[in-house]
């Protein structure tokens, strides 16, 4: 996992442009919506990636890398986080939040449950 605060690509009188994503081809675009508490993911994907653009509101996100120890952050509007292939994920909204997600890879559509695997034992200890 990695947390970004994302900088301004463009700036004038009108406004900033931040560029969320360069030189990738993306698969899906998703809005999730987060009530206080609620936990999703406690799976990973072996193709896909996820970049993930907090609209409102706070998210704790969980990863583990194959091998790796469970790494915890809080995620608030504005940063971006990214899951690579392979790395199991959960997250929990610690208040109502909006989350934008990329993909690039099986996620979208019809292919939403092609590449996800769910964990026997979540990260979170719940689903």
């Amino acid at each position: 996992m990695k947390k970004t605060n994302l900088g301004v690509s463009f700036r004038d009188k009108r406004g900033d442009i931040i560029d969320l994503i360069a030189k990738e081809k993306i698969n899906a675009v998703t809005l999730i919506t987060f009530k206080k508490g609620a936990v999703r993911g406690n799976h990973y994907h072996k193709k896909t990636i996820q970049w993930n653009c907090i609209l409102s509101g706070k998210i704790k996100f969980l990863t583990q890398a194959p091998g790796g120890h469970v790494i915890k952050i809080i995620a608030k509007k504005g940063d971006f986080v990214v899951t690579p292939p392979k790395e199991r994920h959960a997250l929990i909204g610690m208040e109502d939040s909006e989350l934008l997600v990329l993909t690039k890879g099986p996620r979208g559509g019809k292919e939403y449950e092609k590449d996800t695997f769910r964990l026997k034992k979540p990260l979170t200890g719940r689903r």
